[in-house]
């Protein structure tokens, strides 16, 4: 059976997409570090970050802060080469918020990874409220040259959440940020968490509601983890409360009624968060993404459901 993205997963995957977007060639994003910050680190909005996050526990090990641009993609491309034939990158500024520098900051970094040889795309990883109207006038620009999309860490549709984990903007800002780069013809997707402190299986399914009704290209959904270093791990630590976590089999089955409920035209990028072994406290699964992938299908066809399937767009 073929689906609304013309093939047959019963969702619609990155991997097939970027293939289409780049005339079927090999696709890999390279993770690059730029050594930025957030407006909730440096006192501009708060301090101390949002309170699940430790950075060191979703970069890779090729992503070091102390190397220049140059030196993080040559190190990503040799880690890829050997896995893959053929591949071309998208350089992809990932850790804190990559658009909070001055503008001239900016152009230089992205320049910088834009110029290595094989690297024909830029996707820019920031929060909401860090996007000014002169970066959006740059980003149109080189558009013209290179594939360019915006990653948001919107997190939860919910102020109450998004005060509550110190991220400092609210979901209104980000619907504001969506428009935006959509209005722009900027490819933009969205970050979101499952599982965060006080919100419910409803809540999380809603997520998808709100996020269907926005003009985003892209989207990545994330298992709460608790990991060493932030401040919801310290907190676990010391109020350990498993029953409350979400286990494997309870979110796939999450995931596959979210997907269900999605616009199909929405590309779904990831499901899970994998944290490295020695950082993360709960909750412990032990399978890697593409093994969680696996599971999800398997699930979604012994269902016979695919993403969208319950989809309706007048009822939102």
């Amino acid at each position: 059976m073929s689906y609304y993205w013309g093939h047959n997963r019963r969702f619609n995957d990155f991997s097939n997409h970027i293939r289409k977007v780049f005339n079927g060639s090999k696709m890999q994003k390279i993770s690059i570090h730029a050594g930025f910050t957030c407006p909730n680190r440096d006192g501009t909005k708060g301090v101390g970050g949002c309170t699940f996050c430790n950075n060191e526990s979703f970069k890779p090990s090729y992503c070091q802060s102390d190397l220049n641009i140059a030196e993080q993609i040559n190190r990503g491309i040799k880690f890829f080469e050997r896995r893959y034939d053929s591949v071309k990158y998208i350089a992809y500024f990932q850790a804190y918020t990559n658009s909070y520098a001055p503008l001239e900051t900016l152009i230089d970094l992205y320049e910088s990874a834009l110029s290595y040889d094989g690297v024909e795309g830029l996707i820019i990883g920031t929060r909401p409220d860090c996007l000014s109207d002169q970066l959006i006038d740059y980003l149109k620009d080189i558009q013209k040259r290179y594939y360019v999309a915006v990653e948001l860490g919107v997190e939860s549709t919910l102020d109450v959440t998004l005060e509550r984990i110190n991220r400092g903007h609210s979901f209104d800002e980000s619907k504001q940020a969506i428009n935006i780069l959509a209005k722009n013809n900027i490819p933009v997707g969205v970050h979101m968490i499952m599982g965060l402190p006080g919100e419910s299986f409803d809540d999380m399914l809603k997520h998808g509601e709100y996020i269907s009704k926005l003009p985003v290209n892209y989207l990545k959904l994330h298992q709460l983890q608790y990991v060493k270093g932030s401040k919801l791990g310290n907190y676990y630590l010391e109020n350990p409360q498993p029953d409350s976590l979400l286990n494997l089999d309870q979110y796939i089955d999450f995931v596959v009624t979210f997907l269900e409920n999605l616009r199909p035209d929405i590309v779904m990028e990831r499901f899970t968060s994998q944290a490295p072994h020695s950082l993360l406290i709960a909750p412990k699964w032990g399978i890697k993404n593409f093994e969680f992938v696996r599971i999800l299908e398997n699930r979604m066809e012994k269902k016979d459901t695919w993403q969208g399937k319950y989809y309706s767009p007048v009822s939102f």
